[in-house]
This record gives structure tokens, C-alpha cells and sequence, in this order.
């Protein structure tokens, strides 16, 4: 348990050709957008909660100037309110429960009153009225031509502390309005996705004797053991094709990176340094970022699958881990101070495997565990500050960041 608890402390714009490089976009500049509520079912706290859900969507889309106050229309009128007559654009929707009791959402946005884009949605449950909200400002996104932002409607999961050594597993969106246990009781850390259908996740359980790596099936809630060892294992990252995971292990006391095969279940051990090397990151098909002590503090260094050849790639900050990788960006934590009787800052820095700029991407409190999108165009991360945890979003290519404070417990780790 010694070691378990070392290592986790070591553990624990498009811009013009380089993301590292800051562009920051004119909030003057953009197009104005109000919403009008139309609906004709629900309560007024429900709509409210609904309001309030895609009003933020569209503020983290970044593309417009989001006018917040709340108004209520005719869905049928041919023209928007007048407080919104110079507005842009308007999003209208009406919210309708169906005598299957499934929640139903018509959407149209308007353009000077003519209508530009018109969706319908439909779930059976309206207690995951949320990501409704996120398909909507997607596929609004879409129709602006802007990148695509489908992490918008991925889940994350993530492990959250509600006692000393007592943690559940939590599937969330991106905003935390949806929570859902998936594993409580005993001591479980570090979910992560096992495929991109998000059907699946592995974890790490503290519950038995020795450190023990877990799959789950979300679809039929079977669990089974993948493999233990003594001292820790964590899943840090599972390959693009979900065949290939990397394992953080220490089964002599001192931690490594293994390669572990799904089909298999053949473990190689990728690292062999007398020091630390843990969390490591799939860097296309051959390469593996990792982070290790080797130069006597911790940083990041990328080794070949093939050859074995180590290579440092981070040569900013003198406290380096937590690192995730997109293409030729690196987005890593790095401690900003070392305060012996308060507490220290740790931020997230982006840099470029192909040049020597290094960007921050945070600026107070302990920023850990990014996470790139699928697309890079995006960063979750988790961000504790004056004791409350906070999912975070880093918005790349428009410089802006945006924080979703969780209500109970703390978060422990987090995956996207």
C-alpha cells in the first residue's frame, strides 16, 4: 500500500501552425444567439434546468454571444420576440411529453425570423435530458460549418471520493447535470473507457489483497477480473482499436509500463529503469509516452515499442506527469511552485513534438488527468481548487476554458 500511495503522489486560436501558440478570438466578433422556450409539458423547474443546460452547451461551443435571459414564445409564431428582434440568431424549442411518457424536443433556429435549421428529438427517458441538449448545440454547431465537437456528446467517467479510501465509479456528461454510480463500495480508482462505444470500462480495485485491474460491461453489468499485482496496477491508456492496454505495474516494488494484449493476455514490459516509469500513453502505433524520474525529477519521455529507445520530449518544468497525447501535441501537468507550508500550483502546459513552444492552459489551483478529445480539439481535465473539485474543458482552437464544479465528494481521476 506504501508504494500504491507513492507513485499515485507521483502520478497524482485555430493557432496559425501550432496549437502551442496563443490566438485569442474576439468575443466582439461573434454572432449573438437568445433561446425562446416554446414548450408545453414539464414543470417550470424542469425547463428551467433544460434552459439553463443549452444555454451553457452554446457557450462552450464558443461560437456565439449567448444571451441567458430566459423567455417564453409560441412555437408556431412567425417572428421572435421582440427583445431578440436584433439578435442573429434565435433558438426556439418546445418541449413535449408524448403519451408514452417519452420526452420529445422540436427545434428551429432563426435567422431574422426566417427559419435556417430545423431538428426533432426524441429519448424514452427524460431524466438524460442533458445530452438531448448536447446533440442539439452539435448539430447547431454543425450547421455554423465549425469543427466538429462530437466529444460533446461522449461520457466521461470518473472515480469520486466520499471518505478516507471509500470511492465510487460515476458515469457522467461533460457538464456533470448527469451522474450515475456504476461501482460503489470499497476503494475503486482510475476508470477507464475500454472501447470507443463507451460500452465497457476497466478500473482499478483496492478491495482484495493486492491491487487488481477490473473490466465491467455496461450493457450487462458483468464483471470480471483482467489481472493483479503486487504493489499497483492502473490501466493508463487502451489502444484507438480497444486490443491493446497499458499497465502501470509494480510487481517487484518498482513501478513499469507493460503492454498487455486483450485477445491474448500476454503482459511485455516495456519499461526497465531503477526509478519510476508509470502512466503511460499510445503515441500512434510504435511509440509510448510515458512519465519517469529519470532525470531525477519527474517528466516526459516517449520509448519505441520496436526498439526500446528512450527519448525525452518535455523539456519545460522541472515536475512533470499526468501527460495525454494527440497527434504531435502534448498536453502534461507541471508543478508552477514548491511551497513547503501551503499548498502548490499545478498546471496544464501544451506543447508540440515538432517545435519549441510550450503553452499554459491553466492558471490557479491543482490542474491533473487531461485528457484530449478524440479530435483533439478539446481537453477535459480536473481542476481542485479552495476544496472543491471541477471538471474542466480547455476549448483549443478558441482559447477558452470552462469549469463544471461537482457537488459531492472529490475526483480522484477521470476519463473522456
Amino acid at each position: 500500500m506504501k508504494i500504491i500511495i507513492s507513485v499515485l503522489l507521483v502520478i497524482v486560436s485555430l493557432f496559425a501552425s501550432d496549437a502551442t501558440i496563443d490566438v485569442v478570438k474576439k468575443a466582439d466578433s461573434l454572432p449573438s444567439i437568445a433561446i425562446e422556450d416554446a414548450s408545453v409539458s414539464y414543470d417550470a423547474t424542469f425547463k428551467s434546468k433544460f434552459f439553463k443546460t443549452i444555454a451553457a452547451d452554446l457557450n462552450v461551443l464558443t461560437i456565439f454571444n449567448v444571451d441567458k435571459s430566459y423567455r417564453n414564445v409560441n412555437f408556431d409564431a412567425s417572428e421572435v420576440l421582440y427583445e431578440n428582434k436584433d439578435m442573429n440568431y434565435v433558438l426556439r424549442y418546445k418541449l413535449v411529453q408524448d403519451d408514452a411518457r417519452a420526452f420529445n424536443v422540436e427545434m428551429k433556429l432563426m435567422r431574422k425570423n426566417d427559419v435556417v435549421l430545423t431538428k426533432n428529438y426524441k429519448v424514452n427517458n427524460p431524466d438524460i435530458y442533458m445530452f438531448v441538449a448536447h446533440t442539439m448545440a452539435y448539430d447547431i454547431n454543425e450547421f455554423m460549418g465549425e469543427n466538429p465537437v462530437e466529444w460533446m456528446k461522449r461520457k466521461v467517467i470518473f472515480s469520486r471520493m466520499i471518505s478516507p479510501q471509500v470511492s465510487e465509479l460515476v458515469v457522467a456528461d461533460y457538464t456533470l447535470t448527469y451522474q450515475h454510480v456504476v461501482v460503489k463500495g470499497g476503494f475503486n480508482i482510475f476508470p477507464k473507457w475500454a472501447n470507443k462505444e463507451q460500452s465497457a470500462f476497466y478500473y482499478t480495485s483496492l478491495a482484495e489483497k493486492i491491487p487488481t485491474l477490473k473490466y465491467i460491461d455496461l450493457k450487462t453489468g458483468k464483471s470480471r477480473i483482467i489481472k493483479s499485482s503486487d504493489g499497483m496496477m492502473i490501466c493508463s491508456d487502451v489502444s484507438e482499436d480497444g486490443l491493446k492496454l497499458l499497465l502501470t505495474m509494480a510487481p517487484t516494488g518498482q513501478p513499469d509500463v507493460f503492454l498487455y494484449d486483450v485477445k491474448t493476455q500476454a503482459t511485455k514490459k516495456l519499461t526497465n529503469f531503477a526509478g519510476i516509469d508509470v502512466g503511460g500513453q499510445f503515441l500512434g502505433n510504435d511509440k509510448v509516452v510515458f512519465v519517469s524520474d529519470r532525470l531525477g525529477y519527474p517528466n516526459i519521455f516517449s520509448l519505441s515499442i520496436s526498439s526500446g529507445a528512450v527519448e525525452q520530449i518535455v523539456y519545460y518544468g522541472k515536475s512533470n506527469s499526468a501527460c495525454s497525447v494527440h497527434g504531435k501535441y502534448i498536453v502534461y501537468k507541471a508543478r508552477e511552485s514548491s511551497e513547503s507550508f501551503s499548498n502548490n500550483t499545478f498546471n496544464l502546459h501544451l506543447a508540440s513534438t515538432e517545435t519549441d513552444f510550450v503553452r499554459r492552459l491553466t492558471a490557479v489551483g491543482v490542474n491533473e488527468f487531461p485528457k484530449f478529445s478524440a479530435d483533439g480539439d478539446a481537453i477535459i481535465f480536473v481542476k481542485n481548487y479552495q476544496s472543491q473539485s471541477s471538471v474542466g474543458i480547455i476549448r483549443l482552437n478558441h482559447n477558452k476554458n470552462f469549469l463544471f464544479p461537482l457537488q459531492v465528494g472529490k475526483i480522484q481521476s477521470i476519463d473522456w
